[in-house]
């Protein structure tokens, strides 16, 4: 799985066992879910584009470091996926933000679109889709479909739990975009979730059933 980088941090791996313990509270998983997803980041923003400036520090003036190029974009694609995008903008509050609304039908598991607001120019910024599960990959291959069309092309995906059918399924269907995750685990059951997994990320977080 060269396209998937998995952050084995030891601070990821312990706030996820937290997680999953299915005893955990709607507020610790869903504050957990934000501090992940900072420590995520700083992995998926490994690479972003650097220039220089000149500012003026109290003692003199420098060429400092600054990002170059147009502001990322941060898709999320609902409704789990705004628990991720939270913690990402209070690392990078500039960040243009999109929504895609996708919803599994139970018995087919494909996705269902209701709703689809980007931003402009994308394909002059680092896409960053983001959605806590990878399962069975039809929604993320969804989402991505749609962002290409609307011009994407330095696209990367990220997620906290993915499973190996759904890793097989976003190569199968974009091989050109990264994944980056906390644990890849064991399998899907017959139901589509991931095993061992934590539930269903939307409603642990927002406290639904």
């Amino acid at each position: 799985m060269k396209h998937v980088t998995v952050v084995d941090h030891p601070l990821v791996q312990h706030k996820l066992t937290i997680m999953r313990n299915k005893d955990t509270s709607t507020g610790s998983f869903r504050r957990l879910l934000r501090e992940i997803s900072q420590l995520l980041a700083y992995e998926v923003t490994r690479d972003l584009t650097l220039t220089e400036r000149l500012i003026e520090t109290p003692n003199c003036e420098m060429n400092a470091p600054t990002l170059a190029g147009k502001k990322l974009a941060l898709i999320s694609i609902l409704r789990a996926g705004n628990g991720l995008l939270d913690g990402i903008l209070e690392l990078i509050p500039s960040a243009r933000v999109g929504f895609v609304g996708l919803y599994r039908d139970e018995e087919t598991l494909k996705p269902v679109q209701y709703y689809y607001k980007v931003p402009e120019e994308l394909e002059d910024r680092m896409v960053i889709v983001v959605d806590p599960m990878l399962a069975t990959g039809n929604s993320s291959v969804a989402a991505i479909d749609l962002l290409k069309q609307s011009g994407a092309r330095n696209l990367i995906f990220m997620c906290l739990l993915a499973a190996p059918e759904g890793v097989k399924r976003m190569e199968e269907a974009h091989p050109d975009v990264p994944i980056v995750t906390a644990a890849i685990d064991d399998h899907l059951n017959e139901h589509g979730y991931i095993v061992p997994g934590l539930g269903d990320a939307g409603d642990r977080m927002y406290g639904t059933k």
